[in-house]
């Protein structure tokens, strides 16, 4: 049954699948990403100090999916920067997050029903990115679901996946930072989709594109709506990642008999200690107290015979 006639959701799901970015989603992307390099710490005074920097670093945040996605297929790293109307478009979007006059650009766009709307329009164009990324692989290794997989991941998520690169350009090294350390939400929610993707690409995935397109949007554009409004970052797939991670990579180690036994031991023989210490000192007293209490009684007997 085809669920989607059924809702008449499948004329929205075409409508979505034959959306152009340009120019109104891109310039959100740009505004939304920049925004997010102006509230680093320390983005802002490098901006001040050397707006080259800040420009570099900015074009990272808006273009590292497609940057780093091109190096994995063994294309040129400059390929996504040829396009000299988009990245036009992102230079006049950082000069005015960062300089325009009175800060009227980024405190207007700061505003939560602006940037709730803006966050949306992203969250469309992680979508495109991801699709784009997967479809891009499948041409290429039409066998291979990894690389789908990976590719799709990294153009949707490549600013973040090249965070430590970005950071060394403003002057910071923070490797804990590192998204494979401790990945943040909107890369791993980039993975799922990639996933998802890339399942459909091979068919194992029995859905349409758009359709597809159409619940990983929706999902992408509510959940982020959800996290700016109640103010919190928990990831949803936290309570199946807890589970997941306790089944699969904390359960029992083939070490702990061993260091049971070694501690074991180790406690036995603190008792062991601990018993002839104690035997000996109250052996050591009661040596002491043997002659002087034999002495003592010796003295009284011979009080009575005199």
């Amino acid at each position: 049954m085809d669920w989607f006639g059924l809702l008449g959701l499948d004329e929205l799901s075409h409508g979505l699948a034959n959306l152009s970015m340009f120019p109104y989603f891109d310039v959100a992307h740009y505004v939304v990403s920049i925004m997010a390099l102006r509230e680093q710490p320390g983005a802002l005074e490098v901006s001040r100090v050397s707006p080259l920097a800040c420009w570099f670093s900015s074009m990272l945040f808006c273009f590292g999916g497609a940057v780093l996605s091109a190096i994995m297929l063994a294309e040129p790293a400059v390929a996504p920067l040829s396009n000299s109307t988009s990245v036009l478009l992102a230079s006049i979007t950082w000069y005015l997050v960062f300089y325009c006059p009175v800060d009227l650009v980024y405190s207007c766009a700061a505003l939560l029903p602006l940037r709730l709307v803006l966050s949306g329009m992203k969250e469309v164009t992680r979508t495109w990115k991801v699709l784009g990324g997967v479809t891009q692989a499948h041409s290429k290794y039409k066998d291979s679901l990894l690389v789908m997989i990976a590719i799709g991941w990294a153009k949707g998520a490549g600013g973040g996946l090249i965070s430590n690169f970005e950071q060394l350009v403003r002057g910071v090294w923070k490797p804990e930072t590192n998204e494979f350390l401790k990945m943040s939400y909107p890369t791993k929610i980039t993975l799922i989709g990639a996933v998802l993707f890339a399942l459909q690409q091979s068919h194992y995935l029995p859905v349409q594109t758009h359709h597809l397109m159409l619940v990983y949007t929706v999902f992408t554009v509510a959940n982020k709506a959800r996290m700016m409004l109640t103010g919190s970052s928990a990831s949803p797939f936290a309570a199946i990642e807890s589970a997941v991670y306790k089944a699969l990579f904390a359960g029992h180690s083939p070490y702990a008999a061993l260091a049971a036994e070694v501690k074991k031991a180790r406690i036995d023989r603190g008792a062991t200690n601990g018993t002839s210490a104690t035997k000996a000192a109250i052996g050591g007293n009661g040596a002491a107290e043997g002659p002087s209490g034999s002495l003592k009684a010796k003295e009284e007997s011979e009080k009575k015979v005199n």
